[in-house]
């Protein structure tokens, strides 16, 4: 079970209220990002839950059970930082059955929960290494493995790929979602990369400023973002937002396209421009072209190389059924 439920939850810092009156369910079983620009409230948000972080007010609640002034040791939680935070003069091994032993754990049942973790992360060949003897990514795994170890109600995850480089990144959040389909255990994650978001969760959670902007699954967020702010966060290459004339035509204050619903077409294009940079990246090609009146730069992917370089004019054709339309307070309309 790992059923969480935030009632009116609120954070203060003195004076400066970081979360306002926030509401939310998790559901057992659910991977759940929290995702939005530093200073968002994510972190802040992932610690009340955690316990890290006393509330100034409201509830939260574990499978039904109200752990609002419980310890963090007693939520039946396992989190995993940014910050491996390894005991560099312990061995794998010692590292991972750490919790355990502080738990009491017998060292027959410390073993058997070691080597289970240890297979589940392809560690036991490093078991008798010490942290300074690996990777940045098997150190992480090191990490999870001792959070793994005590077979919490959830994992949270608190930016946890941050240190890592672009490559092992990709393998990591690979194995982060292979280790959640595997396990079924319910996982809240933190990130300011919309693409770990959209490639990991079932839900999202986008936050600005403490308040929750929209929640929703990966695909729900794209096709349908509920305000400006989404639309723009959501989706790699951003979403290109236009205003003005174009926008009125669409009976809206502004519209958005994502770039991927740009067409390239050879003539009778409804907007027109010329290329900016080109990136040609063999399966897709990017454009940023100036000089639409639309934009000061509109982002257009465009499938395969097509032969396009900087300087050359563009004709563009914005997929009717794909416009996002937005009204003056960048609310999403119908």
């Amino acid at each position: 079970m790992g059923r969480i439920v935030l009632e009116n939850v609120t954070k203060s810092f003195g004076e400066t209220q970081v979360i306002p009156p926030l509401n939310l369910e998790i559901d057992d079983g659910e991977f759940a990002v929290f995702v939005g620009p530093s200073g968002c409230g994510k972190s802040t948000l992932l610690r009340l839950i955690a316990g890290l972080e006393d509330t100034t007010s409201g509830r939260i609640l574990i499978d039904d059970a109200d752990v609002t002034e419980v310890s963090p040791s007693k939520r039946g939680l396992s989190m995993v930082f940014q910050t491996y935070a390894l005991y560099p003069h312990m061995t794998v091994r010692k590292n991972i059955a750490f919790p355990m032993r502080m738990a009491g754990l017998s060292e027959e049942e410390q073993e058997k929960r070691i080597m289970t973790a240890a297979e589940s992360l392809n560690l036991v060949d490093y078991l008798d290494r010490k942290p300074g003897q690996l990777s940045g990514g098997q150190r992480q795994r090191v990490a999870i493995g001792r959070a793994i170890v005590r077979d919490p109600s959830a994992f949270l995850f608190d930016e946890p790929l941050s240190n890592l480089d672009a490559a092992l990144r990709v393998g990591m959040r690979l194995e982060i979602t292979e280790m959640h389909e595997r396990m079924q255990t319910t996982m809240i994650y933190v990130t300011h990369d919309q693409v770990e978001a959209m490639t990991m969760a079932n839900k999202i959670v986008v936050l600005r400023a403490g308040v929750i902007e929209q929640v929703g699954s990966p695909l729900e967020l794209y096709r349908a973002p509920q305000n400006l702010f989404v639309a723009g966060f959501i989706g790699s290459p951003k979403m290109n937002l236009i205003d003005g004339p174009q926008a009125q035509k669409h009976g809206a204050t502004t519209i958005g396209v994502r770039p991927e619903h740009i067409d390239v077409v050879e003539s009778g294009g409804a907007w027109t421009g010329t290329v900016g940079v080109a990136e040609h990246l063999g399966s897709d090609t990017f454009f940023y072209v100036h000089g639409t009146g639309l934009a000061e730069t509109l982002t257009v992917r465009a499938i395969g190389d097509v032969s396009l370089k900087h300087g050359d004019p563009i004709q563009l054709a914005p997929r009717a059924t794909e416009i996002h339309r937005f009204d003056a307070d960048g609310l999403r309309l119908p």
